[in-house]
Order: structure tokens, then C-alpha cells, then sequence
């Protein structure tokens, strides 16, 4: 330009003041074309400069930028994304956040010299993001290229950006290290996100130089362990400091106590040790403090007076000890959650006049002593959670006085007295947990029957009275669980109207007269427990449409009559029955005998008649005792079913005879070829035997398969053998290791049956049969011709399974199996060592989850506790929290099914010389991804590139090319499984969505 702006308009000025009429009309059209014509030339140019860049390096399938045209007026300023400074008309912002594009990296945007803030975020952006590209954005205020689907080293910075103020590259999949150069290129940067990302290394201390930060957040990576930067006190103006899950060891510095301007500390889910520093305390405009998930021990600091801004804090699952400081209840909290510990003494007393506090989470520690009484006066308590501890006294009567409390759960304590009749009055409440206590009396009518309540659990306790009929107001209740009290009265007909009630536990009360016959309109029910009571009357018969997904009906010890039912047998998954010390009268229905049950019992009544021969078995002898009616041919104690004659008794005796010289003769041949070691010591008096299905062989048929002949896996459990049966059935024997190897063998056997024994599911393994011994136990399986997943992928038939197809197919169904474990079981199963060789294969290359020897429910690990004490998994499949919490939960699961799906598309086991020393497939696809050079062209695929696909993909596939992008959508699913973070991988149930949307191009 020859004229600044502020000259022209002066030069203007004077044409203004000099010219009059026409003349001045001209001179002054002259001046306004002298003054606009440079800046039309560089708006057109900017315009231009976006134009080439939608053109070739983004595609715009929504249509978001279509409004981009130079015949637009006043374009760009008027286009959409595009912002321009309001005085000089330069355009200074490109924002398109959650627009849908597709592309590279468009650095070309960075050649509009005015630019000064970039928003790419939430897009279909892929590729690398290379250095030099990224030096041609140094004139940027802000920088967004969060929630895409880069790859690659995480680019250094090779020019000083003096005026970035915000840096975020959160959500993709960057590797590699953070370079020093973000340590010393950054001076103004006050936001820097690189958070769940797959970056390694360690957390530089670098970081320390950044003073300007007021936003650090560079969690849920693959950091190495490390700790904290001792210095990061010097970060004077950070506001939050987000490192939940980045592996983080040693002690909390004591120069955190520094950072005054702090509002968020997250450092929970990781390995830090030692105590928790008495600096906080300094931190007085801190807002949340979350520690929990770490290992922290020793005392909680009671320097918490001068944190007034303190909202919540969360310091749960440590190994805290000592008392809980009064400093720290005595702020105005919102939420407290101190559960898992190791604390002791009384709740402070000042915690009932917080008038904020909505979240009270103390379970699972050593406290003692009353609550504080007015707890509830001053505050609208929401979740109220004290179990497991060793508190007692009276329940505080206005714990519910704001009627917001949603969640009471008291259970595992020593709490007495009656439920005060305020409680009545608590209407919000959704799940009461208050058992085993020693609280008595009269429970108030209303607590029964809040609307929406969907769990009342007051077992063991010492309540009395009857239920009353405002029980049929609970509309929302799915489990009614009253066990080990002092009820008493008929069991109300109200309950039938509950059309969620899928448990009812009403076991060992004073229960009397007839069970409504109206239970049957229950039709959601798993669950029946009435054991115990003085029930009488019948047991209902219309059940098999009534009651479809029952698994445990327990009517024991009541004062039942009638006959059995028949159309018991009809009930599908029916596993649990006992029918014990009642006073039924008739004979065992053969229809019985459809049932795949894991316990039965009928003894102690009136039955009589001849034992159905699937019961007529030696392992049924105690469920049968009791009935002096029952004969049997030859089960004994029974009396025969028979008259005998003199003749019958002589060729008994004769055949008998006969049959004890080939018993002997058999024994001695098969001992001698070693075949029943397993029985030298032991008679089959002592076996436990259980059917899960028809059959049409018994133990005999099977344990003489037992040889080395016969042998065709061994695993860390046992050794699994195929059978071939005398109809031609063939089955998978698996004998697990024997008992005096130790305790293991044992829970490992009853997990796969009381796992398998209750699982109805396609995907899932069948489980036929099982067999146990004083030094042995013996599982059959359904035979699965194809062997595992391993096998298939590594072994020997590595040449059988090359095409995609087959391998989608796999996937899907091991994730709906999973996925039934974890959602639809109840209670949910986890099954702790997902990886190939579990995964079975039938003749048509269709998925079974197998071997459940450590499988366990969620229910068990609420109750038990989840920390483990041997390894769960196998090395490759084991999620990364598992090395420092030892505890394991469902997304456990979902990391190991990710390392699945990596072999799927690698066809590499999940650990392999290939990847290097020290590196298991999930980091050596990181790695893979990170050595990709830019990629450049409208054309390139996003996300995933294909040059990267081409690196790791199984080279015995020869995918097409719509099944690579099938393939890519499943790459992008398993790193979403193998997040380092739990809180970030998909559930089973979404997993399983994911790859249902295999016909889409991308995927985040």
C-alpha cells in the first residue's frame, strides 16, 4: 500500500474540504477506489487461500461450507467459520468444530498472515500432523485440533509460537514423546491439552517452565511411570491440573502447596505413595481434590480450614489411616468421598452442619461410634453411604428431613434401635441397603412402598411385623430382599402388582399361610426364596409361561403340601431347585428331568413312587432322602421298586457274582495301562456328578478318555482331552489340574460351573457336564471343531482363516458374548482372561467364549472385595491399571477383547519377537502409527491411513477395498479398547454397536 488507512482517510478529508459539486464527486468516488482497492485485493487473496484449501485437503460431506463462493458478498467475511476483525475486514478466526469434514491437516489455512485463531476440533481429520507443517501456524493467539484422528510423533515445535495462548490436541491418537521444545516455544501458553492420546515416556519436568498455564491436561496417555515434576509449584497460575490414570508414581511435592490459583486437582488413578502433603492446605482457591484410586497412606493432614472454596474432595481408595479431620468436614462440602481406607474413630460431629453436603461415601473403613444425630437438619443429603464399617447406635432421625435422599446404604454395621418414622416420609429414595444390622421393630408402612424405589435390601436385622399393602406403590422395585428377620402374617397379595420384581428374598421370617397364586403374573422374576417360613398351601401350577427367565426357586422348610408341579420341568432355565422339609405328597415328575439343574433337592417330605432314572444317580442320594415312599431298583438306601423271588435272588446272586470277577478283571487291565489312576484311592461314592443338559452318556463313558492318546490341549488350569462317545457324539473333556496342587484348582472348578452352569448364550461355551472328585475334577464341554482363535491365527491352521469376513464374523460374536456376560447375567460376570485361545471356533467359524476358570461375578466382587491375589489374565491381555490397583473390573475385559481384535487385524500374537524387546502389540501399533510420514492430496484417506494400515494388517488377508475400511473402523474400536484409561473405553454393550457400524467409512 502507498497510503496507510488512517492517511487515506485524511488525504479524503481534504478532497472533502477543497471541492464542491461534480468535482467533488469524482475526487471523492477517486478516493474511496484508492482506499478499498488494496483491501479488496487481499480479501480476494484470503478468499482464494481458503477456497484452494477446502478444495484439496478437506472434503466437506455435509455441506457445512457451501456458502464458501467468491461471488458471495463481501466474501469471505460473510461466509460460514469465517470471522473478520470489524475495523480492517482481515480474517482473523476459522472455526469449524463438529462440522464433519474430512481431510489432512490444513495448514494452508495459516498462510492468511491475519489468521489468529484455528478450531478444528470434533472433526474426520487424519493423517500426521508434521513440523513443519505446524510452524506455519506460529502467528496463532489459539490452536484446536482436538477429537480427530491424527496420528503419528506428536510434532515438535521448531519455531517459537510468541502468542499461542491455548494448544489443544486431546482425543487423537498422537504418539511418541512430549519434545522439550513445548518447554521453551511457548512462552504466553495458558491451555495445553494433550490428554488421551497414546504419548509415552515420561511427564517431563519441562512443564515447570510453562508459568503462564492456567489449563494442564495431558492425562489418559501410555506414560511410562514417573512422577510429579518437583517443581511444579512453579505453575503460580494454573487453575487445573488434570492427571487422572497417567501413571504417576512417588509422593505428591510439597511445592504443589504453591499453586494458589488452583480450582481442580486431579491426580486420581494412579501409583502415588506416601502421605498426603500438609501444603494443601495452601491451596485456598482449590474447588475439587481428587487422590483417589492411589496407594497414599498415613493420615489424612488436617490443614483443610482455609480451603472455603473446597467443593469436593475424593480421597477414596488409598490406604489412609487415623481419624477423619474436623478441618475438612468442617468445610461446606458437596461431596466426601473417603471410602476404601483404612480410617478409624467417630464421624466428626461438625459434619452435620454443613448445609451443602449432597455425597457421603465413608463405606469400607474401620469408623466407630454413633453418626452425628443431626445429620440431615442442615443439608439436602442425596447418597448416604456408611457400610462396612463397625459404626452403631440410633439411625439419625432427619437424615432425610430435605427430602432428596436417594440412596441410603448402611449394611455391615452395628446399627440398632427401630427406622424412625421419619423415614416414612422419604419419598425420594430410590435403593435402601441397611443389612445385617441389629436395628428391630416396626418398619414405617410408607418405607415399603416409595415409587420410585428399585431395591429394598433390610435383611438380617431383628424387624418384626408384617408387610403392609402400601408395598404395592414400589412400582419401580426390582429386588425385595427381606431375609433373616421377624416377619410375620401372609405374604401380601400387593406384591403381584410389582411387575419388576426380578429377586425376592423372603427366606427364614415367620412367613404364613398360602403363597398368592397371583406371584405368577411376576413374569420378570429370576429369583424365589421363601425357605424357612411356615408357608402352606400348594405350589402354583400354570408356571412355564409364567415364570420364563426363573433360574433359583427355594421353597425348603415351609409347610407346603400337594404334589409337585410337572410343569416345573418346563421352565427354561430353571438351575436351582429345593424343594426340602415341606410336606409334599405324590411322585417326582419325570418331567423333572428336562432340567439343567446345579442343585436338587426334595428330601424330607412324603413323595413316594419310583426315583426317575435321571435321578437315580448316587450323587442324588442325600437330595432324596427323607421320602420313605421312594424306591429305586438299585439305588440304595431305597428300598427296590420290586417284589423279589427266590429265582431273582439266585440269578442276582449269580450275575452279581459274575459281575464282581469282571469288575476286578477290568480294574486290574485298566490299572495296569494307568488309564483310572485317578480312582486308586477314592470310590465313586465320593464323586459329585451335575448335568446341565440331556444326555446320553454318564462318567464311565467319559473318564476312560483320559489318556495321552486322547490329549489335545494343556493350559495353566488343566488339560483338555476329545471324546468320542457310542453314538458318535463327540465332547471336550477338560480335567482340571489335580487338587494337591493346591487350592486354586479347586475354585477354579466351581467358578467354570457355577459360571457356565447358569449362561444360555450362542457365543458363549455349552457346559454338559461335570465330575468331581476328592483328586480330580472333570469338566465336558460341547466339542468345537476348529479349536481357538489361537490356534486358527498362530498355530498350525494359521492357513485356514485368511479372509476378513471370517474374522469380522469372530469378533462380532466373542463381543456379544462378552457382552451378554456383562449386561445381561445377573448378577454380571466378568471373565478376567479374555484372549484368543479362549475364543473357540465351531465348523462354520463361529465364535464361543471358553474357559471361565477365573471368571467372576461383580455381585462376588462387592461382596468379596475385587483386589486379587494371583495374577487374572495372561500375559499380552492384561489391562494396564491391573499392575497398581490390583483390582479388576469389566473394562478389564474390554482391554483384553481390544488385544483380540489387534491379532484379528495384525494376525501377531499379542506379545512377539517382531515388536522388540520390552513391547506387546498395543505399543507397537502406537509405534507403527507414530513413524508415518505426512501424508499429503485430497484423496487421502482420514484417520488411519492406508500406508499405516499396510504395516500392521495380517498380509495373509488380501483385504478389498471396502474391507479396509470395515478393518479401519475396527482399529479404531480396539484402540478405544486398549485405552490406558478405564474411565475411557467403550462398555461391551457399545462395543458391540461400534462394530455393528462396520459399514461406515470412519469412526471416531
Amino acid at each position: 500500500m502507498v497510503f496507510g488507512f488512517e492517511h487515506k482517510m485524511n488525504f479524503c478529508c481534504l478532497y472533502e474540504k477543497r471541492s464542491s459539486g461534480i468535482l467533488f464527486l469524482i475526487e471523492f468516488l477517486l478516493c474511496i477506489t484508492v482506499i478499498t482497492t488494496p483491501f479488496t485485493t487481499a480479501l480476494r487473496r484470503d478468499a482464494v487461500v481458503l477456497l484452494q484449501v477446502k478444495s484439496s485437503q478437506l472434503q466437506d460431506p455435509d455441506g457445512r461450507l457451501s456458502d464458501w463462493k467468491l461471488s458471495a458478498p463481501n466474501s469471505p467475511c460473510s461466509w460460514t467459520a469465517i470471522l473478520c476483525d470489524n475495523k480492517t475486514n482481515a480474517v482473523v478466526s476459522i472455526q469449524v468444530p463438529s462440522f464433519g469434514i474430512l481431510g489432512n491437516f490444513p495448514s494452508d489455512f495459516c498462510r492468511i498472515q491475519t489468521l489468529r485463531t484455528l478450531d478444528l476440533s470434533d472433526n474426520y481429520l487424519g493423517g500426521t500432523v508434521s513440523s513443519e507443517a505446524l510452524s506455519l501456524c506460529s502467528q496463532l493467539n489459539f490452536l484446536n485440533l482436538s477429537s480427530n484422528l491424527f496420528v503419528g510423533n506428536l510434532p515438535e515445535l521448531r519455531t517459537a509460537f510468541a502468542d499461542l495462548t491455548t494448544f489443544d490436541l486431546s482425543l487423537n491418537n498422537f504418539t511418541g514423546e512430549i519434545h522439550r521444545s513445548y518447554g521453551f516455544q511457548l512462552p504466553k501458553l495458558q491451555v495445553l491439552r494433550l490428554l488421551s492420546n497414546f504419548l509415552n515416556g515420561s511427564i517431563p519436568g519441562f512443564i515447570s517452565n510453562l508459568t503462564e498455564l492456567t489449563r494442564l491436561e495431558i492425562a489418559s496417555n501410555l506414560f511410562s511411570p514417573s512422577p510429579l515434576p518437583a517443581d511444579i509449584g512453579r505453575l503460580t497460575k494454573l487453575e487445573n491440573l488434570w492427571f487422572p490414570g497417567s501413571n504417576i508414581t512417588g509422593v505428591i511435592p510439597e511445592s504443589i502447596g504453591n499453586l494458589t490459583s488452583l480450582t481442580n486437582l486431579d491426580l486420581s488413578y494412579n501409583s502415588l505413595t506416601g502421605k498426603i502433603p500438609e501444603s494443601l492446605g495452601s491451596l485456598s482457591s482449590v474447588v475439587q481434590i481428587e487422590l483417589y484410586g492411589n496407594n497414599l497412606s498415613g493420615e489424612i493432614p488436617d490443614v483443610f480450614a482455609n480451603l472455603t472454596s473446597l467443593v469436593n474432595f475424593d480421597a477414596s481408595q488409598n490406604n489412609l489411616n487415623g481419624k477423619i479431620p474436623e478441618s475438612l468436614t468442617g468445610l461446606a462440602l458437596e461431596t466426601l468421598n473417603l471410602n476404601d481406607n483404612n480410617l478409624e474413630g467417630a464421624i466428626p460431629q461438625n459434619l452435620a452442619l454443613n448445609e451443602k453436603l449432597s455425597l457421603l461415601r465413608l463405606f469400607n473403613n474401620r469408623l466407630s461410634g454413633h453418626l452425628p444425630e443431626n445429620l440431615g437438619m442442615n443439608s439436602g443429603l442425596n447418597e448416604f453411604d456408611v457400610s462396612g464399617n463397625f459404626l452403631d447406635g440410633p439411625l439419625p432421625p432427619n437424615l432425610c428431613l430435605k427430602k432428596q435422599l436417594e440412596i441410603l446404604i448402611l449394611f455391615n454395621n452395628n446399627f440398632s434401635g427401630s427406622i424412625p418414622d421419619s423415614y416414612g416420609e422419604c419419598s425420594s429414595l430410590t435403593r435402601v441397603r441397611i443389612s445385617n444390622n441389629k436395628l428391630s421393630g416396626v418398619i414405617p408402612p410408607n418405607f415399603w412402598g416409595f415409587s420410585g424405589l428399585d431395591m429394598l435390601e433390610i435383611s438380617k436385622n431383628n424387624f418384626e411385623g408384617v408387610i403392609p399393602p402400601t408395598v404395592s406403590n414400589a412400582r419401580e422395585l426390582t429386588e425385595f430382599l427381606v431375609a433373616d428377620n421377624n416377619f410375620n402374617g401372609p405374604v401380601p397379595g400387593e406384591i403381584c402388582v410389582l411387575e419388576k420384581l426380578a429377586v425376592v428374598d423372603l427366606s427364614r421370617n415367620q412367613f404364613s399361610g398360602d403363597l398368592p397364586s397371583c406371584m405368577t403374573k411376576l413374569s420378570k422374576l429370576l429369583k424365589l426364596d421363601v425357605q424357612g417360613n411356615h408357608i402352606t398351601g400348594q405350589i402354583p401350577t400354570d408356571l412355564t409361561a409364567a415364570w420364563p427367565d426363573l433360574t433359583d426357586l427355594d421353597l425348603s422348610g415351609n409347610q407346603i403340601s400337594g404334589t409337585i408341579p410337572s410343569e416345573l420341568g418346563g421352565l427354561p432355565v430353571l438351575t436351582y431347585l429345593d424343594l426340602s422339609d415341606n410336606l409334599l405328597t405324590g411322585v417326582i415328575p419325570d418331567n423333572l428331568s428336562k432340567l439343567k439343574l446345579n442343585k436338587f433337592n426334595v428330601s424330607n417330605n412324603r413323595l413316594e413312587g419310583r426315583v426317575p432314572p435321571s435321578f437315580d444317580k448316587g450323587w442324588f442320594v442325600s437330595s432324596l432322602l427323607g421320602n420313605p415312599g421312594l424306591c429305586s431298583p438299585d439305588l440304595k438306601p431305597f428300598p427296590s421298586c420290586n417284589k423279589r423271588r427266590a429265582t431273582s435272588m439266585i440269578l442276582v446272586g449269580i450275575l452279581s457274582g459274575l459281575s464282581a470277577i469282571l469288575v476286578i478283571s477290568l480294574l486290574w487291565l485298566v490299572i495296569k495301562s494307568r488309564k483310572l489312576n485317578l480312582f486308586r484311592s477314592k470310590s465313586k461314592r465320593s464323586w459329585k456328578m451335575t448335568s446341565f443338559q440331556r444326555l446320553w452318556f454318564n462318567q464311565d463313558d467319559i473318564l476312560a478318555f483320559l489318556n495321552k492318546d486322547n490329549l489335545i490341549a494343556t493350559g495353566g488350569s488343566g488339560q483338555v482331552y476329545r471324546a468320542v462317545l457310542k453314538n458318535g457324539q463327540i465332547v471336550a473333556v477338560k480335567r482340571l489340574w489335580e487338587a494337591n496342587r493346591g487350592p486354586e484348582s479347586e475354585e477354579v472348578f466351581y467358578s467354570e460351573v457355577e459360571t457356565l452352569g447358569r449362561i444360555r448364550h450362542d457365543c458363549i461355551v455349552k457346559l454338559l457336564f461335570s465330575c468331581s472328585g476328592a483328586d480330580f475334577r472333570v469338566l465336558v464341554y460341547e466339542f468345537v471343531e476348529n479349536g481357538s482363535l489361537g490356534d486358527v491365527l498362530h498355530g498350525e491352521k494359521g492357513g485356514v482363516l485368511l479372509d476378513w469376513p471370517r474374522r469380522f464374523k469372530i469378533a462380532m460374536g466373542a463381543a456379544q458374548g462378552l457382552a451378554y456376560l456383562h449386561h445381561d447375567c445377573v448378577p454380571a460376570i466378568i471373565h478376567r482372561d479374555v484372549k484368543s485361545n479362549n475364543i473357540l471356533l465351531d465348523e462354520e467359524f463361529r465364535p464361543k467364549v471358553a474357559d471361565f476358570g477365573l471368571a467372576k461375578s461383580l455381585l462376588k466382587d462387592m461382596e468379596e472385595g475385587s483386589e486379587m491375589s494371583k495374577v487374572a489374565g495372561s500375559y499380552g491381555y492384561i489391562a494396564p491399571e491391573y499392575g497398581y490397583t490390583m483390582k479388576i473390573t469389566e473394562k478389564s475385559d474390554v482391554y483384553s477383547f481390544g488385544v483380540v481384535l489387534l491379532e484379528l487385524i495384525t494376525g501377531k500374537r499379542p506379545v512377539d519377537p517382531y515388536f522388540g524387546e520390552s513391547k506387546d502389540i498395543v505399543k507397537w501399533v502406537t509405534e507403527v502409527a507414530s513413524s508415518i510420514p505426512e501424508q499429503g492430496g485430497a484423496n487421502e484417506s482420514v484417520g488411519i491411513c492406508d500406508e499405516f494400515l499396510d504395516q500392521i494388517i495380517d498380509p495373509r488377508m488380501k483385504p478389498s477395498t471396502s474391507e479396509m475400511q470395515e478393518i479401519k473402523v475396527v482399529l479404531n474400536v480396539a484402540l478405544q479398547c486398549v485405552s490406558s484409561l478405564p474411565l475411557s473405553r467403550p462398555s461391551m454393550r457399545r462395543v458391540v454397536e461400534l462394530l455393528k457400524d462396520k459399514s461406515r467409512t470412519r469412526s471416531k
